[in-house]
């Protein structure tokens, strides 16, 4: 068996599928998937022009699909990636947490930890369950304000 210019594009496939383990984006996929279907254009004899035009074409279809359909259906709801520290969350309420190694005081925010700071006072250490709101981030710290409502 001789190695032919499609055995080139399975394994250019192959080699962009692995990578993909190790992003989650889907992007490397869409492009192991493009390959994969050039592969078939190089086994019907295409020239090499042709089948580079053929993978382009394939990957420019291939990934905005991977990406506006087929990632957000791998992704938890209600978890909208891209917005963390943009102000969607300013003034959102929030409760506070103990951090269980350490016991530092933090909000949970779009499901990560964030360290806490209350405005004004500079206190960074609130009890458990205390309810706050949020105004901004100074780095990786989350800065907040008590609500004026009574604990629980």
């Amino acid at each position: 068996m001789d190695w032919t210019l499609a055995h080139t594009w399975l394994a250019i496939a192959l080699l962009l599928g692995v990578a993909e383990l190790t992003s989650g984006a889907l992007v490397l996929l869409a492009l192991a998937i493009a390959a994969a279907l050039t592969a078939l254009l190089a086994y019907l004899d295409v020239v090499l022009a042709w089948q580079l035009l053929g993978f382009g074409v394939l990957a420019g279809l291939l990934i905005p699909l991977a990406i506006k359909v087929i990632r957000p259906r791998f992704s938890p709801h209600g978890v909208a990636y891209g917005t963390t520290g943009t102000g969607v969350e300013k003034g959102q309420e929030y409760r506070t947490l103990k951090r269980d190694y350490d016991g530092a005081s933090g909000v949970k925010i779009n499901g990560d930890f964030y360290r806490l700071r209350v405005a004004g006072s500079g206190e960074t250490e609130l009890p458990a369950d205390t309810q706050v709101i949020f105004q901004e981030f100074d780095g990786t710290t989350a800065i907040v304000t008590l609500t004026s409502q009574k604990e629980h």
